[in-house]
């Protein structure tokens, strides 16, 4: 994979390929950038690559919503056009009529 070269974009709607979460990205690392620790605490059988973009979703579930940190081999498309009920979406983005996120412009990434 090209470096820097994201597949997906801050303020559009992803899911978990494998857990069942989703949210809206709210920032963008280029590669893996945090601890080692959190790297080693993913299950090896799940754990990503650290040579791949990595996004911050403000992410819900069926019981709570949350801050993730998520590999981009992770993520798909959430097609379903769905809100995201998340706590901080109105801090920091705006909701389209066609139901998509934008970054609000006194909101600093």
């Amino acid at each position: 994979m090209k470096f820097g070269a994201a597949k997906f974009a801050i303020g559009q709607v992803v899911r978990h390929r494998v857990y069942p979460f989703r949210g809206v990205i709210f920032d963008v690392d280029p590669e893996f950038n945090n601890t080692e620790e959190w790297w080693q605490s993913i299950p090896e059988e799940v754990r990503p690559r650290k040579d791949q973009p990595f996004y911050h979703l403000l992410a819900e579930n069926a019981e709570t919503q949350y801050v993730a940190y998520v590999s981009e081999q992770n993520l798909l498309p959430d097609t379903t056009g769905n809100p995201v009920r998340h706590p901080r979406i109105d801090e920091m983005f705006e909701r389209d009529n066609d139901g998509s996120y934008r970054a609000r412009s006194n909101h600093a990434h």
